[in-house]
């Protein structure tokens, strides 16, 4: 994948992706043995009833080789909890290494913790010399935060300076699921208002609302369709049980600014691509869903070829779920 020169001051470098590259995976997450042990049994737990697969150690090599078979890219984001848990975290340079790796499938981005005020804004400095495309998975439920509170604004505006995403979890938490207390994860902290407020202050900020964020998915259809720098990533749910609503904006309201994510390994590329297509989107729906949406978010820069689409189903995302 080749890397071209910015196009302005404070935005990133255009990465080129091939023409045969027909999806993209906008919200993946490592599985290795760094993140089983970042992780936690009971962390692990909680996710895996939530979703009712179990979670698996998978090496680096082996998913980087599943993503390449599909023609996909996939951007894998990060979390941290430090300082409410005192859990420890996969660090940004282990992403930037596996990215490194296997630049043909994977894209990155870093995770900072809030709380760390000026260690945290070095850290997001350090993402972008990292070569990462963003900040994220920010949680702020389990991160303890409002996104709009004015402690944070010098993080958001440094990310903004530096031409980064900032992605942020939405709604419902599996982390913590069904247990005492919910592990401490606090869910009033992931609604999507408090996003409005950080886009309205930034409109210059690329932000991702991460899974349809639930049960306030009417609020974040709405944040997403009044700001034009928010984009919604499907992750975390699986597609059949997406809301008639949330099926209804990504086919007429907001066709524009919906990605295709699954939160693997929490769900599979297979299922996730099987229920989509059941759903019956239109071509061009659901060629700028799987490609085209986070081409744009991620200012990704297509070569031109045999994989180049036309709107019509033919083009690099026809056939991916196949």
């Amino acid at each position: 994948m080749r890397v071209a020169s910015a196009d302005r001051p404070g935005t990133r470098a255009q990465r080129v992706v091939p023409a045969t590259v027909r999806a993209i995976d906008a919200h993946v997450h490592l599985a290795d043995e760094e993140w089983a042990a970042a992780m936690g049994d009971e962390r692990a737990r909680s996710i895996a009833r939530a979703f009712g697969r179990e979670q698996v150690v998978v090496p680096i090599d082996e998913m980087a080789a599943e993503y390449r078979d599909r023609g996909m890219l996939a951007v894998i984001v990060n979390s941290t909890d430090a300082t409410v848990t005192g859990r420890g975290s996969v660090p940004n340079r282990h992403i930037a290494d596996v990215v490194a790796a296997h630049p043909d499938v994977f894209l990155g981005m870093g995770v900072v913790d809030p709380w760390q005020g000026k260690l945290a804004e070095r850290e997001i400095e350090h993402i972008a010399e990292l070569g990462l495309l963003g900040v994220g998975e920010l949680n702020p439920a389990r991160q303890h935060f409002a996104p709009n509170d004015e402690r944070f604004t010098p993080l958001w505006r440094r990310a903004d300076e530096l031409g980064l995403v900032v992605l942020f979890h939405g709604g419902y938490a599996a982390a913590g699921s069904n247990t005492p207390g919910g592990g401490g994860v606090k869910l009033r902290y992931s609604r999507p208002t408090l996003l409005d407020d950080v886009a309205a202050d930034f409109p210059t900020l690329r932000i991702v609302c991460a899974h349809p964020s639930w049960p306030w998915e009417s609020v974040a259809l709405a944040v997403a369709m009044h700001k034009r720098n928010v984009f919604l990533d499907l992750s975390g749910m699986a597609p059949k049980y997406l809301s008639a609503e949330v099926r209804q904006y990504v086919r007429r309201r907001i066709p524009d600014k919906v990605l295709f994510g699954t939160d693997w390994p929490s769900l599979s590329v297979e299922r996730w691509l099987r229920e989509f297509d059941e759903l019956g989107f239109e071509d061009d729906v659901r060629q700028k869903v799987l490609l085209d949406n986070a081409l744009a978010l991620f200012r990704l820069e297509r070569e031109l070829g045999d994989g180049t689409g036309d709107g019509t189903g033919d083009g690099p995302a026809a056939g991916v779920g196949g």
